[in-house]
């Protein structure tokens, strides 16, 4: 990370040019390089994030086709983001680089709308789909009244089961959104169950609650609008650890009418079926990204899957195509093993402009791998050497190093080596300039794995050789802090020792139970004016049916 490519040999795309590539519906990958928390705060329609510090983990994974084009930027045109990035890519193996002409301030000059928040673009669609479809709902007042009633009516949760358990409505079952049009009939037989659909804020419960209605269930279908935000703010209570899931037996009846009623959504909505048999010429077209990817749950996903196929539950598909698909322009082949699932994602992210294939006519037999694949991942740039927990922990206790940990800073906050500092690896040089023990005789890099701290360790080895520093040794934790805490060694909480700020995580207003109600107003507020945004942008290609 520590090379960069000269600015005068990068080329570069102005706002206008990559503009065009996106109406033109042109394969580009728009990629801000910086942290998550500036990133959300300002961004593109269409730019991922893809932080510097985390290239080497995401990037084969997230734009698979090495010649794709890629447009990175930082904050302004002066940002040593940009070349770094670049560097790193090219030693990736990728070809087609350019900068922004003039970073994110060139985008604002030309007069290029900017975003806040993150997976923005799903979130901008969820409210299209609101305006011109007029999805119902209700507000948190009236469910909690139909609930203090014991009035016939079923709360579904469309989030991912873990964000259910924390925070959920009293008596309300986790079916993650991908899974509605499934289990639904099951979980309100009789037509006259009244069903609300909810999510933290509005998304989901949205594109939940009209799924549903575009899978014709005969029930009275509503939103609960704003969601958990929505009933936080009327001043009701959330339950804590629900554990109720839907059941996953779906009675054969229900998954032949939920088929059929799933793939005329799809059919409507553009998705094309595709025989597994012609798969492969498909993927013989070297100019096209094509992302491959099971929507069941994570769990029928590591049972057996399509080899090659890689997890992306559907809600959450839908919920976060930014970071599954950063490459605009790409297409996907989608599968299940129900025929029901894939079908409803797919129609939503046809929807979106997406170029999207079902595969049909898969068998269990074809199901033939298990687990989840390990990633593939490259090698650091330059070897730095290991040490073990227990070699780590003598040399603590003498003061005879300085630990740097890498890793995600909330992951810092809840546990982290005693005396351990954190860093945001892309800042490790003005780190070592400011708050890092400058006459360290010698640094150890860790986080979770040590995966990402191997990098960091090549970076810093390359920054204090360049600083005349070759011989402070710079090492390796083994196994990271997994491997420290698996050998019972101790560890501490709290945020003393932050040699860069906590930029690498942005703090969403819907999460957890402990956010401002200023800042849950605020994102309810921002979520209303996607629509209009939407409109001035211009780069969309929305088209709801």
């Amino acid at each position: 990370m520590t090379q960069t490519a000269p600015s005068s040999a990068l080329p570069s795309l102005s706002a206008a040019e990559v503009r065009q590539h996106l109406l033109d519906r042109r394969e580009i990958a728009l990629l801000d390089l910086r942290e998550e928390d500036p990133y959300a705060q300002a961004h593109p329609l269409w730019a991922a994030n893809l932080p510097l510090s985390r290239i080497e983990l995401e990037a084969w994974r997230r734009i698979p086709r090495r010649d794709t084009r890629i447009v990175l930027y930082g904050e302004h045109e002066g940002d040593d983001l940009v070349p770094r990035g670049a560097a790193v890519l090219a030693r990736l193996g990728y070809t087609q680089v350019h900068a922004l002409a003039g970073g994110l301030a060139g985008w604002r000059a030309a007069g290029g709308e900017l975003f806040r928040d993150v997976n923005v673009p799903s979130k901008a669609f969820g409210e299209l789909v609101e305006h011109e479809r007029h999805t119902p709902s209700l507000a948190a007042e009236e469910v909690k009244a139909l609930l203090d009633a014991r009035a016939d009516v079923v709360v579904l949760d469309a989030r991912r089961f873990d964000e259910y358990q924390t925070m959920s409505i009293p008596g309300a079952t986790s079916v993650p959104g991908a899974e509605l049009v499934l289990r639904a009939r099951a979980l309100a037989p009789d037509p006259a169950t009244r069903v609300i659909v909810n999510c933290a804020g509005r998304t989901r419960s949205i594109i939940g609650t009209q799924s549903l209605v575009n899978a014709g269930l005969p029930n009275p279908v509503a939103a609960l609008r704003n969601g958990t935000i929505g009933w936080l703010l009327a001043g009701q209570q959330l339950d804590h650890g629900a554990q109720r899931r839907a059941p996953q037996d779906v009675d054969p009846a229900i998954r032949d009418r939920a088929r059929a009623d799933a793939q005329a959504v799809a059919a409507r909505a553009g998705v094309r079926p595709l025989a597994l048999a012609d798969l492969p010429a498909l993927l013989e077209d070297a100019q096209r990204t094509t992302y491959r990817l099971d929507v069941r749950t994570p769990e029928e996903y590591e049972a057996g899957h399509l080899p090659g196929f890689a997890s992306a539950p559907g809600g959450q598909l839908v919920q976060e195509t930014d970071h599954h698909a950063p490459v605009r322009g790409a297409r996907f082949v989608l599968a299940d093993d129900d025929g029901v699932r894939a079908a409803m994602t797919g129609s939503w992210l046809a929807q979106m402009g997406w170029e999207v294939w079902r595969v049909e006519g898969a068998t269990a037999a074809d199901f033939t791998e298990t687990g989840t694949p390990a990633a593939v991942l490259p090698e650091p740039h330059r070897h730095v050497e290991p040490i073990a927990p227990a070699a780590l922990a003598a040399l603590l206790q003498t003061g005879d190093a300085v630990l740097i940990d890498v890793g995600a800073s909330a992951n810092y906050v809840k546990r982290h080596i005693p005396g351990a500092w954190f860093a945001v690896r892309a800042q490790l040089a003005q780190a070592l300039g400011g708050p890092l023990p400058s006459s360290a005789a010698q640094y150890v890099l860790t986080c979770g794995t040590s995966l990402l701290a191997a990098h960091a360790a090549a970076d810093l080895r390359a920054l204090l050789d360049a600083r005349g520093r070759a011989d402070t040794p710079v090492r390796l934790l083994t196994g990271g802090n997994a491997a420290w805490f698996a050998a019972g060694l101790p560890a501490e909480r709290g945020e003393d020792r932050l040699a860069t700020p906590r930029t690498d995580r942005y703090r969403r207003p819907y999460e957890g139970t402990d956010a401002p109600r200023e800042a849950m107003q605020g994102y309810l507020d921002w979520e209303f004016g996607l629509v209009a945004q939407l409109g001035r942008d211009g780069t969309h290609h929305f088209r709801v049916v």
